[in-house]
C-alpha cells in the first residue's frame, strides 16, 4: 500500500467562498489513467477546468513563477538549457531525499493554491456550471475531499496506466510502477470515489461514460438550486 502524505496544496487552499457559486468537482487518478482525457471532454461540454499538474508545469517552466527559487535552493544543475525545471533529474532526487521533497513543495504548492483560486474564481465569473479539480494526488489528502462536491476518479488497470506512460515519455516500466507505487492504490482510490470513470481503451464508451457524469453534475446543481 502506498504511504498517503499529506498535500499542502490542500491543506491551505480555501475554497470555502467559492462554495454555493457553483459545484466544484474532484477529478483524480493515477498516472496514466487518463484523467487528461476525461477533464478535456468535461471541458468541451463547458466545464470549468482547473489542472494543477498543469499550473504545476507552468510554474516550472522557462521563466516560470517557481524557476528563481528553484535555481537558488537546488542550484543552476537542475535547470535545462531552455530555463526550465530539469524534470528527470529533480524526479530522482525527490524520490529519494524526503528533504528535497519538502523543499521543492514550500516553493512550488503556494503558487499552485493561489493559482487554483485565482482560475476557479475566473470560471465563476465567466458562468461555468461546474468546476472540475484535476489533482493527481487528491485521495493523498484528506483535505481535498472536504472542499468538494463530488469526487471523481478515472481508473484503469495498472498494466494499462504503464503501457500508456512508457509511449508518452522516456520513463521506463520500472520507472512507472515505482511512480504508481509512491501513489495513492487503486482500491484507495475507488474507496473514496463518488463516481468511477472506467477508462479501459475504447474511446465512445469513455465519451458516453463522461456525458453521463455531465448530465449527473447537471442534475445535482439543478437540484440544489430548485431547494435552495
Amino acid at each position: 500500500m502506498a504511504t498517503t502524505p499529506s498535500n499542502p496544496i490542500a491543506e491551505q487552499l480555501d475554497l470555502s467562498h467559492l462554495k454555493g457559486s457553483t459545484l466544484l468537482i474532484g477529478l483524480t487518478g493515477g498516472i496514466g489513467s487518463g484523467k487528461t482525457t476525461v477533464s478535456d471532454l468535461l471541458g468541451k461540454l463547458g466545464a470549468g477546468i482547473v489542472d494543477t499538474d498543469l499550473i504545476a508545469h507552468q510554474i516550472t517552466a522557462a521563466n516560470g513563477e517557481a524557476m528563481p527559487a528553484i535555481e537558488q535552493q537546488f542550484g543552476q544543475s537542475f535547470i535545462d538549457p531552455i530555463g526550465a525545471l530539469d524534470r528527470t533529474k529533480m524526479r530522482a532526487l525527490v524520490f529519494t531525499n524526503p528533504e528535497a521533497k519538502k523543499t521543492l513543495e514550500a516553493i512550488t504548492h503556494p503558487l499552485i493554491r493561489q493559482e487554483t483560486i485565482k482560475q476557479a474564481q475566473a470560471w465563476i465569473t465567466k458562468g461555468a456550471p461546474y468546476i472540475v479539480f484535476v489533482v493527481p494526488l487528491l485521495i493523498e489528502s484528506g483535505s481535498w475531499r472536504d472542499l468538494l462536491d463530488l469526487l471523481v476518479v478515472v481508473d484503469c488497470p495498472e498494466d494499462a496506466q504503464i503501457a500508456r506512460v512508457v509511449q508518452r515519455s522516456n520513463l521506463s516500466p520500472e520507472e512507472v510502477k515505482r511512480i504508481i507505487h509512491s501513489q495513492a492504490s487503486r482500491e484507495e482510490r475507488l474507496a473514496y470515489a463518488d463516481v468511477v470513470i472506467e477508462n479501459q481503451e475504447d474511446l465512445s464508451v469513455l465519451n458516453a461514460e463522461v456525458m453521463q457524469l455531465h448530465q449527473k453534475i447537471l442534475k445535482i446543481k439543478k437540484g440544489r438550486s430548485s431547494s435552495s
